[in-house]
This record gives structure tokens, sequence and C-alpha cells, in this order.
């Protein structure tokens, strides 16, 4: 096998964990601070796609990059809906509570976007300047998912200086240690809780928007992402997003693996490396033991 066959194999995965990464960020971004699982994050996800897919309509890439740029905008201002009117009374109820009412929200929201897009599934053309494709030792790869790449880096590095730099990161942070004394101390709890839902639905709206010229819109690609962006973030550690970086990273090195040497077993490649990580760190790679 060439080491051309093994790049473009390896950019392939790389391309596939950067939109993965943006999802999981946003999930794990949510969890770390409100200690929420929100399975409506796939229906956030799909969202954004349909969005794009729509603004773009019949015009091809002309409108690409208006669409991208105000789809996730839109998808913010949903999440800040759904927190508004649904989180802000569960945040102190049961997990399972929780589970079901973010389930709930993705069913209902399902049904919204059956009604509004339909059940046929939609396509979008990639902008003229990132139609090409590079070579590689006689391989070619699509410029535009060289251009997730670096998408899904710029997204972690503007990510880790939002919570290492800002005041807005340092709050995100101090709540999760103790959200009662930051309130004390003057913070207002309930906005910034609305603000962390509000990037973490951010973040699942890009990665819809921008996954749309790889693979087709429909209406189960909400679900299909949300299991393979929680594993991602198990893998890393619930809460950590430098985690869903590292767990993204693994998840393409194994996809790689099995397209290339283990064909039959690429479908199952995320589970064998959650299971094989969890055996190894039960609380993910960057995660911390929760003792209460």
């Amino acid at each position: 096998m060439s080491w051309g066959s093994i790049s473009i194999a390896l950019l392939t995965s790389l391309s596939s964990a950067a939109s993965l990464f943006m999802v999981a960020a946003g999930l794990t971004l949510i969890f770390g601070a409100m200690r929420v699982i929100n399975l409506a994050h796939g229906s956030l996800y799909m969202y954004g796609a349909f969005a794009v897919a729509t603004i773009v309509g019949a015009a091809s890439g002309e409108r690409f990059w208006f669409a991208v740029a105000l789809a996730p905008l839109g998808v913010a201002a949903v999440g800040v809906l759904i927190e508004v009117t649904v989180m802000r009374r569960v945040y102190r109820r049961d997990h399972l509570v929780q589970l079901l009412s973010t389930y709930g929200i993705s069913l209902i929201m399902a049904d919204i976007a059956l009604s509004l897009w339909g059940g046929s599934p939609r396509s979008v053309s990639a902008p003229a300047i990132l139609a090409g494709a590079i070579t590689i030792a006689g391989h070619t790869f699509p410029e535009y998912e060289l251009f997730l790449i670096g998408v899904g880096l710029a997204v972690g590095l503007a990510l880790w200086l939002l919570l290492a730099r800002t005041p807005l990161g340092w709050r995100i942070r101090a709540s999760v240690e103790d959200a009662e004394l930051l309130s004390v101390q003057g913070t207002n709890v309930r906005l910034l809780y609305t603000a962390v839902f509000g990037l973490g639905a951010l973040l699942a709206g890009i990665g819809g928007a921008l996954i749309t010229p790889v693979q087709g819109v429909d209406l189960g690609m909400g679900d299909s992402i949300i299991v393979a962006a929680f594993i991602v973030a198990v893998i890393g550690g619930l809460g950590s997003i430098a985690g869903a970086a590292l767990g993204a990273l693994i998840i393409a090195v194994f996809e790689m693996v099995g397209t290339l040497w283990l064909p039959s077993w690429a479908p199952a490649s995320l589970y064998i490396a959650m299971i094989v990580v969890l055996a190894l760190k039960p609380w993910g790679l960057l995660g911390v033991k929760d003792n209460s």
C-alpha cells in the first residue's frame, strides 16, 4: 500500500474528525458547565445543515458563505430558546428527568423539521473557491475537506482562548466548581448558563452548516451524529474540550486503520475505540472522576 493512499485515508479521517469535534465540543461544553447531557444536540446540528440547504437553495455555492455565517447564529438562537423555556426548569432535577426532557425536545424538533423541510434529502455544492482537489502521490483529496480540517483546528484554538484567557471562560470554569459561590460573588449564573447553552448550540450549528457539501442533508443526520459525538466526548472525558479534540483524533486513527486494513470492521471503529479507552480509563482520557 502506497504512502499516498495512506495519506489520503488519514486526511479523510481527520476531516471527519474535525467536523465531529465541533459537535462533540458543544456537547461536552454544556455537560461540563451544567452537568446536562443534551440529547437534542444532534437536532441542532441537523437544523444548521437544513438552514444552509434552504438559504443556498438552487443558487449552488453562490450564497454558501452567507448561509454558513447565518445558519449557526439561528441555531444558537434556537438553543437559547430551549434553555430559557425548558432547561432552566430541570437543572436541579434528577439526571433521568434531564435526559427525558432533552430527548423530548429532539422529538419535537424532528417533527418541526419534517413539517418545514419535508422528508426528501437535500444536497449543497461546495463553494467554487474550494471545489477543486489537491494531488498527493497520484491520489486526489477535496480542497473543501482540507478546509474542514483547518476550521476544526481554528475552533479548537478559539475555544481554548475563550476558556483559558477570557473573563467568560473563567466564569464558566468557576461555575463547574461552585456555581453558588460564583453567584454570591455577583455573577448572574442563570444568564451564564444561557450563554453556555447558546455557545454549545452554535458549535453544533457550525458543524451542521459546514458538513453540507460533504454529505446529504436529511432528517436522520441528527441521530447519527449525536451517537458519534457522545462517543468522542466519553473517550476524551465528559466536560473536557481538550478531551473532545483528543477523542476525535483517536477516532480518526481507528477509522483510518479500519478503512485501510480492516474494512469489514471499519463501521465499528467508533465503538472499538471507546471500548479500548474506557477499559484503560473508565472516566475518559482527560476526564475527572465524579465522587458525588
